[in-house]
């Protein structure tokens, strides 16, 4: 798969609610171009991760 279908499989992933996954998609994305939109998908993740999931991030 190339980065552009990594990131839009990471966006339907998204969309369904499954961050994990999604998050997953975006990464292999970023590993094959690493200026692919995914980076700026990454950070909203993480960002929403943090918000929601503050025992994950802060144990």
């Amino acid at each position: 798969m190339t980065a552009e279908e990594y990131y839009q499989e990471g966006n339907a992933w998204r969309k369904q609610g499954d961050f994990k996954r999604a998050l997953d998609s975006y990464m292999e994305a970023i590993a094959l171009d690493p200026e692919s939109p995914a980076v700026a998908a990454k950070e909203m993740l993480d960002d929403i991760m943090s918000f929601y999931c503050k025992d994950y991030y802060n144990p």
